[in-house]
């Protein structure tokens, strides 16, 4: 079966969001393949993320995780977090949200990259004499 935690994480990330409160998502920053700002990971390998959409530009969450572009310290950063990765998202004034139950991830192998199409065929120049 597919995992919940991504439904979950968009159910809670919209509520949040509705409610005109910040987003802040936890994340297990040693998990294999998350790309976080490692100067600000904690003693005990999580770091908290701010993904309002004033904190982040590009925000994409989808089954496989949370990816963005934003600044730490001045410095632009492509961050991705692995869905297996995040372990609960709430908002920051209230501390209202969700701990993401235990779940298993199956390894998903990376679908087979289609050859693009070749472009359709338009108007062309002609060179005439």
């Amino acid at each position: 079966m597919i995992p919940k935690r991504s439904y979950f994480l968009n159910a809670t990330y919209e509520w949040i969001a509705d409610n005109d409160l910040t987003p802040y998502l936890l994340v297990d920053a040693d998990f294999e393949g998350a790309i976080v700002p490692r100067e600000f990971v904690n003693e005990e390998g999580q770091i908290v993320l701010n993904i309002s959409m004033n904190a982040v530009r590009h925000l994409h969450i989808d089954k496989q995780g949370v990816s963005f572009e934003a600044r730490f310290s001045g410095k632009p950063m492509q961050v991705f977090v692995p869905m297996a990765a995040a372990i609960a998202l709430y908002a920051k004034e209230n501390s209202d949200g969700m701990v993401f139950p235990p779940e298993t991830f199956e390894e998903v192998p990376e679908p087979e990259p289609t050859p693009p199409e070749p472009p359709q065929k338009g108007f062309t120049l002609k060179v005439v004499k």
